[in-house]
């Protein structure tokens, strides 16, 4: 059985990453022989959760699963949407009962591939789950009865729980993927010749900006420290993440990051329709 190749992309912000998906997703799963593609939409909708819409048109254009994070249920017909559509994770650690899944496996051809969202513990005020640390080895248990690919976002603020993360799966799971932070990271390696991590996979929108987020605004906020609402900036477009080979053990053979710009010029008649 041939070796299966996953695209991992780093989190959608707004609707300029939306479009950045809808322009690019297709070309770079084509030149790069993609079979499974995996994205982070925490901010997919406005920059801050993802809405119905806005998932339901991001897998028509072929992402297979769509993780999230801290702000899964920010928008809320999300609440209702996450329990009909097993191709959206949200965190396996809030609590259980909570609508929606954490973990589940898919299948990308002939081979099957669990996937698991996780969200950690530092750094997040509004938000305090249960220990991801405590929570993965059992779910991980679980989904290797079925296959032995298993694929890990880790969302996570900071970077010292990251890597404990990564060292604490070394060995154990396929691959180990940083989000959250937005800023792709150039620590992209194999720990224990099987398991590929990246602190960060970054993010997918405009690339030079705070977050995919207008920079004037994030600094005016962190000078007068008056609240605003944040808005998204539809310029120098880029789909970032990362590219992994895994063989049918679920041995990490290689992971690679990209960063590929998008040449189309956002316009809100662009065939994507769903609001911002």
């Amino acid at each position: 059985m041939s070796n299966v190749r996953v695209l991992f992309i780093g989190e959608i912000v707004g609707k300029c990453g939306v479009f950045t998906v809808k322009h690019l997703l297709r070309k770079i799963k084509e030149e790069q022989k993609i079979d499974f593609v995996i994205a982070n939409g925490d901010g997919a909708t406005g920059g801050f959760g993802i809405g119905k819409s806005h998932a339901v048109y991001l897998h028509k254009l072929g992402i297979n699963v769509i993780t999230g994070g801290e702000c899964t249920y920010y928008k809320r017909d999300m609440v209702e949407h996450i329990v009909k559509a097993p191709y959206i994770l949200r965190p396996a650690n809030y609590p259980h009962g909570n609508p929606g899944r954490g973990f589940r496996v898919y299948s990308a051809g002939e081979m099957k591939i669990g996937v698991i969202s996780l969200l950690g513990q530092a750094g997040f005020d509004r938000i305090h789950l249960t220990n991801p640390f405590l929570c993965a080895q059992p779910i991980i248990d679980k989904l290797k009865e079925e296959t032995n690919i298993v694929i890990i976002d880790f969302h996570a603020s900071t970077t010292s729980e990251k890597y404990t993360m990564f060292y604490h799966l070394a060995g154990k799971v396929s691959a180990v993927i940083g989000t959250h932070a937005k800023a792709l990271t150039g620590d992209a390696d194999i720990l224990n010749n099987k398991t590929a991590v990246i602190c960060d996979a970054g993010r997918t929108g405009n690339s030079m900006s705070v977050g995919g987020l207008d920079s004037e605004i994030e600094l005016r906020k962190f000078l007068t420290q008056i609240p605003e609402y944040s808005n998204v900036v539809c310029e120098h477009l880029e789909l970032q993440g990362v590219v992994m080979e895994i063989d049918d053990a679920g041995n990490a053979v290689s992971i690679t990051s990209i960063k590929q710009p998008c040449e189309e010029v956002y316009h809100e008649r662009s065939g994507n329709n769903y609001q911002n």
